[in-house]
């Protein structure tokens, strides 16, 4: 019986993503059934069940239930923003740029922190003590996610009082708020300056944002993906860079200049948009005191970050 339901799983996914694509996926699939990653159960019970969602436009990664993340493997689901490979690449690549130690450790911000990849994977990447992580986030089903992953990865989540005493161990602090309030340092409960401020903001256009596939759009929280979210004034922006997804990169331009949110000498990573790169490094070249900026490519030659010193 198992035979013969194979080739047919095999062909239906075979029809909407193509053999090569779908031999790989039935492969992961049965590897999510049979050895889950360490506390993960994916949602899907059976080789089937998750084969009819596949062919109904959802998301591999949210039947498996997981997503590789440099040496970690995070919990995801909808509707929190699934990581993506080029995520991981830069921050690998800005954890190399950083020395870290418990005798000198840095503080790191990361802003929409969605599943808190990013902080989690730097929190891994050096030695106990020698990163303390804040992660912020509007979407409470992203911060209840994130405290998950932080458990799943072994990283630290201090009580408020306790924040300071836990000098040998990396800690992540996930906190609810909404980047574009006026009062966000405050409300938010923020404490800095930082060392290293983060952020994988949203910045679709809406042009572009219509013309997504529904595997995006109808599992992926649109507060994760549009960049000029509705209520959020445009009329302040100069007129060339209004409706192009660069609302949130004004924001934290604005936060770091006025709330001096970043440590003298600290590093801002901003993941961009393809073609936003130019325009997001003229933001905080405009706004802040930064004039080292650096635009990183991803894998595929795509301009993907913009570092700021």
């Amino acid at each position: 019986m198992a035979s013969r339901a194979a080739p047919s799983l095999l062909s239906q996914l075979s029809r909407v993503i193509g053999r090569e694509s779908a031999q790989n996926e039935l492969r992961w699939m049965r590897q999510a059934l049979e050895n889950p990653p360490r506390g993960i159960h994916p949602p899907a019970k059976t080789i089937e069940e998750m084969v009819a969602r596949r062919v109904g436009g959802e998301p591999l990664q949210y039947i498996l239930g997981s997503q590789p993340f440099g040496s970690l493997h995070l919990a995801v689901r909808p509707p929190v923003l699934i990581p993506r490979p080029e995520t991981e690449d830069w921050v690998l690549r800005l954890a190399d740029t950083l020395r870290p130690s418990p005798a000198r450790p840095v503080s790191v911000l990361d802003l929409c922190t969605g599943t808190g990849c990013i902080p989690l994977l730097l929190c891994k990447s050096f030695s106990p003590g020698s990163v303390h992580a804040t992660a912020v986030d509007i979407s409470e089903d992203a911060i209840k996610l994130a405290r998950e992953n932080a458990a799943l990865c072994g990283v630290t989540i201090p009580l408020p009082s306790e924040r300071l005493t836990h000098k040998n161990e990396n800690t992540f602090t996930p906190l609810l708020a909404d980047l574009m309030h006026p009062d966000f340092v405050k409300r938010a409960g923020l404490h800095p300056p930082y060392d290293v401020i983060t952020s994988n903001p949203p910045y679709i256009p809406q042009s572009e944002y219509d013309l997504l596939p529904a595997s995006v759009k109808d599992y992926e929280d649109v507060r994760a993906l549009l960049g000029d979210p509705d209520g959020c004034s445009s009329s302040a922006l100069p007129e060339a860079e209004r409706d192009k997804g660069l609302t949130f990169y004004h924001r934290i331009a604005d936060l770091v200049h006025d709330q001096e949110l970043l440590r003298p000498g600290g590093t801002l990573a901003l993941e961009v948009g393809d073609g936003q790169a130019d325009a997001v490094a003229s933001i905080l070249e405009r706004k802040t005191s930064m004039r080292n900026i650096d635009v990183w490519k991803d894998p595929w030659d795509k301009e993907r970050v913009v570092v700021a010193r």
